[in-house]
């Protein structure tokens, strides 16, 4: 995982910590937990992710802010 694809994670992830915080993202916003998923391990590009789930490059690229947002939040939050 690239620590600079999650905003303000501060540098080294705790896998562990990474994978409840997208737990707990996935209960709340699934597409976009996919969205991440997608984008950090999977390497997907925008446009391949917009196909994947039949959505415009723009429910995306929302959905990528999102998820970051969230996930930085958390991380911060649980001192990832």
């Amino acid at each position: 995982v690239d620590p600079d694809v999650i905003a303000g994670s501060g540098g080294a992830l705790d896998l562990v910590v990474l994978d409840d915080c997208l737990s707990r993202l996935e209960a709340e916003h699934p597409r976009t937990a996919a969205v991440v998923q997608e984008r950090v391990f999977g390497g997907l590009m925008v446009d391949e992710i917009a196909a994947v789930h039949d959505v415009s490059r723009s429910t995306v690229e929302a959905d990528w802010r999102l998820g970051r947002a969230w996930l930085s939040r958390e991380l911060r939050g649980a001192g990832a």
